[in-house]
């Protein structure tokens, strides 16, 4: 049975940002990608994400509101790893 895909909707896209806002049903994931920019996720809900890449697997427990910064380049596979909707904005820093 396939995965079901995350759902981004881009809220504001300009030459200093991206911002999407990422939308998980229970065991949704975003799909193998590469980051091109910095970026911050803020978590709308408070759960479990699971991630999976070259660096291997990890879950991470994120709390509604608590920001967590990436550098650019990485390189993974988010999974909702709860069993309800998640939701967290991804901003992508194109300047830096």
């Amino acid at each position: 049975m396939p995965i079901q895909p995350a759902v981004p909707t881009v809220k504001i896209d300009n030459d200093r940002v991206r911002v999407t806002e990422w939308r998980f049903a229970p065991g949704a994931a975003t799909g193998f990608h590469r980051h091109e920019y910095a970026y911050v996720v803020v978590p709308m809900t408070t759960g479990t994400l699971a991630s999976s890449g070259p660096a291997g697997d990890a879950t991470a427990a994120l709390v509604t509101g608590e920001p967590s910064f990436r550098p650019a380049g990485v390189e993974h596979d988010d999974v909702n790893a709860n069993h309800y909707e998640f939701v967290f904005v991804e901003i992508e820093l194109k300047n830096g």
